[in-house]
C-alpha cells in the first residue's frame, strides 16, 4: 500500500497549503534538504541508486516510474537522496583516471583532465542544458500555464543526470578498450567503431531525456524532444563520409586542454 497524506493536515480547507507545509515545498527548503543529505551517508540508499543506474540502460521507463510513485508520496518531482550523483561522480572519476592511463598522461595531467571533465563536462554543460530544458519546457510544452503545473529545476538536472550516465559508460569506459588499438588508428573501421559509439551514447542522451519530460502528465508535444536523432544520423553518415574521427579529435582536445 502506497504511504498516504492526511489533506487536512496539508490544506486549510479550501485546498492551498498551510503556510508551515508550503514553506517546506519551497525550491530552498528542497535544495537544503538536499545538500544536507549530502553529508550524510548512512541516509542515502546507494543500493535504490545503483538499481536506477542498471535500469537506465536495461529499461529506463522503469526508473522514471519512480519518479511519479516520489511525486505521489513527497510532493516533488526531483530526486531528495543525492546517492545517484555520489555515484556518478565516482565513475566519472574512476573513468577519467581510466581515460588519462590509456591517454599516457602524467598524474598531474590526469588531475587537470578529472577537473575539466566534472567541472565542465558534467557540472557546467548540465547546468546549462538543465536550464534551458527547465525553460523550454515551462514556456512551451507546459499543457496550461498555471504555477501548480510546471517543470522543476531540479528534474530537469536529473533528467541530464540520469542521460548523462550512460553515455558515461560508453565513452568513458566501454570506448577505452578500443581505444589505442582501434579508434585512433587511421583505418576505417577506426572512425567507424568510434564514430558508432558516439551515435549510441548521444542517442542513448535524447532518448532517456525524452523519455524523462514525457513522464510529466502535464506535459504536451515531447516528440519533438525526439527531433535532433535526424540531425544526429545526419552528422554520423557525414563523419563517415568525411573520415571525421570524434574520438580522435576528442582525445586531441583533452591533450590540448590539460598542456
Amino acid at each position: 500500500m502506497l504511504p498516504t497524506t492526511s489533506v487536512n493536515s496539508r490544506s486549510q480547507g479550501n485546498g492551498a497549503l498551510s503556510p508551515r507545509d508550503a514553506a517546506r515545498h519551497t525550491a530552498g527548503a528542497k535544495r537544503y534538504k538536499y545538500l544536507r543529505r549530502l553529508f550524510h551517508f548512512r541516509q542515502m540508499d546507494f543500493e535504490f541508486a545503483l538499481w536506477q543506474m542498471l535500469y537506465l540502460f536495461t529499461s529506463p521507463q522503469r526508473v522514471y516510474r519512480n519518479f511519479h510513485y516520489r511525486k505521489q508520496t513527497k510532493d516533488q518531482w526531483a530526486r531528495d537522496d543525492p546517492a545517484f550523483l555520489v555515484l556518478l561522480s565516482i565513475w566519472l572519476c574512476v573513468s577519467t583516471v581510466g581515460f588519462g592511463f590509456v591517454l599516457d598522461m602524467g598524474f598531474f595531467e590526469t588531475v587537470k583532465l578529472l577537473l575539466w571533465v566534472v567541472f565542465i563536462d558534467c557540472v557546467g554543460v548540465g547546468l546549462l542544458i538543465a536550464t534551458l530544458m527547465w525553460f523550454i519546457s515551462n514556456k512551451y510544452l507546459v499543457k496550461q500555464q498555471n504555477r501548480d503545473y510546471d517543470v522543476e529545476w531540479g528534474y530537469a538536472f536529473d533528467v541530464h543526470l540520469n542521460a548523462f550516465y550512460p553515455l558515461l559508460v560508453i565513452l568513458h569506459f566501454i570506448q577505452l578498450f578500443f581505444i589505442n588499438y582501434v579508434i585512433i588508428s587511421d583505418s576505417v573501421i577506426g572512425y567507424f567503431v568510434g564514430n558508432t559509439l558516439w551515435l549510441i551514447a548521444i542517442g542513448y542522451y535524447i532518448y532517456v531525456t525524452f523519455l524523462g519530460y514525457s513522464a510529466l502528465p502535464f506535459l504536451k508535444n515531447t516528440a519533438i524532444l525526439l527531433y535532433p536523432f535526424a540531425l544526429l544520423i545526419m552528422l554520423y553518415l557525414v563523419s563517415l563520409a568525411c573520415g571525421w574521427n570524434f574520438t580522435k579529435m576528442l582525445c586531441s582536445f583533452y591533450k590540448y586542454r590539460v598542456k
